[in-house]
């Protein structure tokens, strides 16, 4: 990373010759982060309870007493980020600008503090079409419309979140605008088959690897803006993705041998999304509906699970899990002082079919999950002190012959957060 920073710092001001050098180059910034958290129960989380999902479900001991009701507080300061733009000369006619961004969250739970990178991408600019090649958020997570949450979670598991190596062309056709990407995945990943005998979960990327296709997006949106202040933004898209489980399959055998074959295993899902934002001078409102498929690497419910073995190959097929997601907030656009609510409902639609019953999912034994999250985010130059509670409802239940979830119960957690932030 050190490396990387130098010879962009010193190469590319060499690079002009006919444009002003004085323009290029990378500027640093960011903003150092701590969070303080209270919750009055054991969660589903990562990092040590930083990225906060819901609450997890009850583990009665011999007395019938819940284990997981027991609250637990942390303090961590992990999410601190730098980001570096670069700008540099034009090429192919467009101008041409990247970024670099790494925080401080580590990539696995034993990784806490370790850098990691979150964003590394280039741009070429035209004047109505920008391409992008590298790392960013994933099309589902749209940076004009997401949750403004002081927590880290930006409103998982109910906004698509999801950070995917891509390729990313972009259209503007007035005040419309087309945008189809192409993805891999790295960091957010699908689970599948450890093993060709197909009895252990691991979460990996080479699911899609292996599908030597990748992650397909479109999205079409409207912007507009007026003179008074006001901004209005609506949009829609389509994902389509395919993963391949295993290459082989098989048994083991009274030796005690594996006895493989080699299968052709493939599931795939589409999601759909929709969404819109009113800005005004005031106050900024925010709606957004996922109908999704295989939403696990976005950090929601969801993924796939087994319907049928064939019992002479032992080839697997798959049944894709079906998500419903709606989220909406409402916050004033006060520079000092600014007031939010978020609210935000998911459910387990189940496979649509009868499935077998080995799950590769995201707690597929969640029914429905409920957030409300209200807020107040205080500004003192560059200094911000945000309090915020959160109000996450789970409901745990056994799966049905299709996928959903029967005899749900809810647990409840209260979050209680304090993020202080200070940029540069």
């Amino acid at each position: 990373m050190k490396k990387l920073v130098i010879f962009l710092v010193l190469v590319i001001p060499v690079l002009s010759s006919a444009q002003d050098k004085s323009k290029f180059g990378i500027k640093f910034s960011g903003f150092v982060n701590s969070d303080l958290y209270f919750d009055s129960r054991q969660t589903i989380d990562a990092r040590d309870g930083f990225f906060l999902l819901y609450p997890s479900g009850e583990n009665l001991d011999i007395n019938g007493d819940d284990i997981n009701a027991k609250s637990k507080m942390n303090l961590l300061s992990i999410q601190t980020r730098l980001t570096g733009k670069i700008t540099g000369p034009d090429a192919f006619g467009a101008k041409t600008s990247g970024m670099i961004e790494g925080a401080f969250f580590g990539n696995i739970g034993t990784d806490i503090n370790g850098f990691r990178l979150r964003h590394a991408f280039v741009k070429l600019n035209w004047t109505n079409t920008e391409l992008l090649v590298g790392q960013f958020w994933h099309p589902m997570f749209v940076t004009a419309c997401f949750p403004g949450t002081v927590s880290f979670n930006t409103g998982a598991p109910f906004q698509p979140f999801s950070r995917n190596p891509q390729i990313r062309l972009s259209q503007k056709l007035g005040d419309f605008k087309l945008i189809l990407t192409a993805m891999e995945q790295v960091d957010f990943v699908d689970s599948g088959p450890l093993n060709n005998i197909g009895t252990v979960g691991a979460a990996s990327p080479r699911y899609l690897i292996n599908s030597a296709m990748p992650e397909f997006n479109l999205r079409f949106e409207y912007y507009g803006k007026w003179d008074n202040d006001q901004e209005f933004l609506i949009g829609l898209g389509g994902n389509y993705k395919m993963l391949t489980p295993r290459l082989s399959a098989g048994y083991i055998d009274s030796a005690s041998t594996v006895q493989s074959y080699k299968v052709d295993e493939q599931v795939s899902g589409i999601s759909s999304m929709v969404y819109l934002k009113y800005a005004g001078k005031s106050v900024t409102f925010k709606l957004e509906g996922v109908m999704g498929q295989m939403m696990q690497s976005m950090t929601m419910l969801g993924g796939y699970a087994v319907k049928s073995i064939d019992q002479e190959t032992y080839k697997q097929d798959y049944s894709p899990l079906n998500t419903l997601s709606v989220w909406t907030e409402i916050h004033t656009n006060g520079p000092k002082t600014q007031v939010g609510i978020f609210g935000g409902f998911t459910k387990n639609n189940g496979a649509g079919e009868d499935i077998l019953g080995t799950y590769y999912a995201r707690s597929p034994n969640i029914d429905y999950v409920y957030r409300i999250a209200p807020r107040v985010i205080i500004n003192s130059g560059k200094f911000r002190v945000a309090p915020e509670i959160e109000y996450t409802v789970a409901a745990y239940g056994s799966n049905d012959v299709d996928g959903k979830v029967l005899d749900a119960k809810e647990v409840a957690n209260f979050r209680f957060l304090v993020g202080v932030f200070y940029f540069f």
